[in-house]
């Protein structure tokens, strides 16, 4: 179930929306993920979520929608649905995850996740795409890229921190991968920052440091005075 929901229907629905949306509308739509861990972890698990959840998750989404969301954005509803069904994959996988604590590592757990995920991808990558006729190094060095690092090793930190924290203050990290687009395209690209996306940037940040802010809180080590 877990390589189905993180590999399978993630990975899948994650390039479908990536070639039918501009990158910010997609980047927009899957910074629902940490809101929708909130609302299922209360929903469904019957976990006690407190305001500053809600507030971090809202905040972060509205920063990514001024961080990246331009106004000559455009939208498409096939892409539109694949990017919300993929954070909404994500994030039920994130809880299961923190739900069932597999008796594994990260590294192992990782592992088998990526096989039935790709298991159930082979089939249908199959049916609607050939082969290709030769790859050359540049395709095998992007593949390698794609799989040992934006994939396999993204994902051993992703499950380990699963395992060891909140599964909202995890997904709130999430909301980075934009930011650190834009922070890229100012660094590398010399492109400008708008006034709204420097208000976005704040919210961003604000959400991912509530989240974190919570977590610490709860796990703050209580001391006890001893007496003789």
């Amino acid at each position: 179930m877990l390589g189905f929901l993180n590999i399978g229907v993630f990975q899948a629905l994650l390039f479908v929306a990536a070639y039918r949306l501009p990158g910010g509308v997609a980047a927009t739509v899957g910074a629902i993920q940490p809101l929708v861990v909130v609302m299922l972890s209360w929903a469904v698990l019957g976990a006690r979520t407190s305001w500053l959840s809600w507030i971090a998750a809202v905040s972060g989404m509205l920063g990514v929608a001024l961080l990246v969301l331009g106004p000559a954005a455009k939208l498409d509803g096939l892409g539109i649905i694949a990017a919300a069904g993929g954070a909404l994959a994500m994030a039920c996988g994130t809880l299961l995850t923190k739900k069932w604590q597999p008796p594994a590592n990260a590294l192992v757990l990782t592992s088998w996740q990526l096989s039935v995920g790709g298991l159930f991808l082979l089939p249908l990558a199959l049916s609607v795409e050939s082969l290709p006729q030769s790859i050359n190094l540049t395709q095998v060095l992007g593949y390698l890229w794609l799989g040992l690092i934006g994939t396999g090793l993204t994902y051993v930190f992703w499950l380990r921190g699963v395992m060891r924290m909140s599964a909202s203050a995890v997904t709130g990290f999430s909301l980075l991968s934009p930011l650190s687009a834009t922070v890229l395209g100012l660094v590398v690209l010399d492109q400008q920052l708008s006034g709204l996306q420097s208000v976005g940037m704040v919210l961003v940040l604000t959400g991912v440091w509530l989240g974190q802010y919570k977590m610490t809180a709860a796990v703050a080590p209580v001391t006890t005075e001893v007496r003789p």
